[in-house]
C-alpha cells in the first residue's frame, strides 16, 4: 500500500514548483497541438502547474522516479480537463460516430489512409470540423492509452496488494512485447521522448488522424491482452 511521506512546507511546495517548472513546459508542449484551439495556452499550463502540485502533495519529497510519475498525472489532468469540455449535444455525438464510420469507409474505397483533402472532399466537411473531431478522438485515445501506462509507471501509489501489482506490471510488459515494432516506437516517442503527436506524425510520415487511429489500436490490443 502506498504511504505518503511527510507533508511538505508551502516553502518546499515552492521550491520543487519552480525546480519541474521544465516538467510543465514539456508536457504542455507535448499537448499543446490538440488542446490549443479548446483551452487557452496559459489556462493549460495553469491546470498543468496544479497537476505538478497535486503530484508533490502525494508523493512527498522528490526522488528519481518523481519525474515520470508527475509527467502521467500532469498529462492525465489536461487531458481529463478536455474530455470535461466536450459539452457536445448527443446529436453532435452521433455526427461524430458518422464522421468516424464514413472516414474508414473512404479508406477502404481508396485502399489507403485518406488524406485530408480526400476527406474534405468526400464528407464535404470545413478544417475546423475535422479539426475538432481529431481533438476529441485524440483525447480518447490518449486518455485510455495513459490509464493503461500507468499500471507501470504508477506502480506503488495505489491501494493494491504489491503482488497484485507486481502481476499487473508483468501483465502490462507482456502486453507492450506483443505490439508490433512501429506500435512500440509510437509509445517510446508519446512516453519517453515527450513528442507530440504532431512530431510523431512527420517523423513516422503519417497523418494525425492515423496516429489517433494508432493510439485507439493500441489501447485496444493492450486492454486486450491484459484481460
Amino acid at each position: 500500500m502506498f504511504i505518503a511521506s511527510e507533508a511538505l512546507t508551502p516553502a518546499q511546495e515552492a521550491q520543487y514548483v519552480t525546480q519541474y517548472l521544465p516538467l510543465v513546459k514539456r508536457m504542455v508542449k507535448q499537448l499543446a497541438w490538440q488542446t490549443q484551439s479548446i483551452i487557452d495556452r496559459d489556462d493549460m499550463e495553469q491546470i498543468a502547474l496544479m497537476g505538478l502540485l497535486s503530484s508533490l502533495r502525494r508523493y512527498g519529497v522528490p526522488d528519481e522516479q518523481f519525474g515520470a510519475y508527475a509527467a502521467q498525472r500532469i498529462r492525465g489532468a489536461i487531458l481529463d480537463e478536455l474530455r470535461q469540455l466536450d459539452w457536445r449535444p448527443r446529436r453532435l455525438r452521433q455526427k461524430t460516430h458518422k464522421l468516424n464510420d464514413a472516414i474508414r469507409e473512404l479508406g477502404r474505397k481508396l485502399g489507403r489512409e485518406p488524406a485530408w483533402e480526400d476527406i474534405q472532399r468526400y464528407l464535404a466537411i470545413t478544417p475546423e470540423e475535422y479539426q475538432e473531431h481529431l481533438l476529441l478522438e485524440n483525447a480518447s485515445a490518449l486518455q485510455s492509452l495513459d490509464e493503461l501506462m500507468n499500471t507501470d509507471m504508477g506502480c506503488g501509489y495505489s491501494s493494491r496488494a504489491m503482488e497484485e501489482e507486481i502481476i499487473i506490471s508483468d501483465s502490462l510488459r507482456a502486453a507492450l512485447a506483443g505490439l508490433d515494432e512501429r506500435e512500440q516506437l509510437i509509445l517510446s516517442l508519446y512516453y519517453q521522448h515527450e513528442m507530440s503527436l504532431k512530431e510523431i506524425a512527420l517523423v513516422l510520415d503519417l497523418t494525425e488522424a492515423r496516429i489517433c487511429q494508432l493510439n485507439k489500436l493500441i489501447a485496444q490490443k493492450i486492454k486486450h491482452a491484459m484481460s
